[in-house]
Parts: C-alpha cells; sequence; structure tokens
C-alpha cells in the first residue's frame, strides 16, 4: 500500500470513527447502516471525505451501497462510486 493509500486509508477511518462513533476494528465488516448510520450521519461523512480528502461521492451512494469501512475505502480511493 502506498503511502498516500496508507493517508487516506487512516482519515477515512478517523472520518468513520467520528461520525458514527465506532472504532474500525470494534465492529469489522460492519456496514455503514449496521454501525448506526443515518441520513444525517451520511451527509455528515460525505461533506467530511469531500473537504479531507477531496473526494465527491453523493449522500445516496451510501444509502445504495451500505458499504462498510472497506468497502467505503474501496469508493474513496478509486474516486467515487464504481460505475456499472
Amino acid at each position: 500500500m502506498s503511502a498516500d493509500a496508507t493517508t487516506v486509508t487512516e482519515k477515512l477511518e478517523r472520518i468513520w470513527t467520528e461520525t458514527l462513533g465506532v472504532l474500525p476494528g470494534d465492529l469489522k465488516d460492519t456496514t455503514f447502516f449496521e454501525a448506526g448510520g443515518e441520513s444525517i450521519s451520511a451527509t455528515r461523512m460525505v461533506s467530511r471525505i469531500e473537504d479531507e480528502l477531496g473526494v465527491q461521492i453523493e449522500v445516496g451512494d451510501i444509502f445504495e451501497e451500505d458499504p462498510d469501512l472497506e468497502a467505503l475505502n474501496r469508493i474513496v480511493t478509486a474516486g467515487g462510486p464504481r460505475n456499472g
């Protein structure tokens, strides 16, 4: 994993933890909604991802994908949601 990818992963873990109040290791493979995510936390998370990582994803992407942290990391490092 490159230094940039490591930095993105660490920032995303912090955003996930601070937004959901759940440590990444506590609920490995737990999806956003399983971790207690809701519309306001999805909005906050998307905003922080854009502000801190410079990647735009839509709130709807979280609702449609219901990603766990690893899946969200893949979406963010790819520059947004998968096409197709």
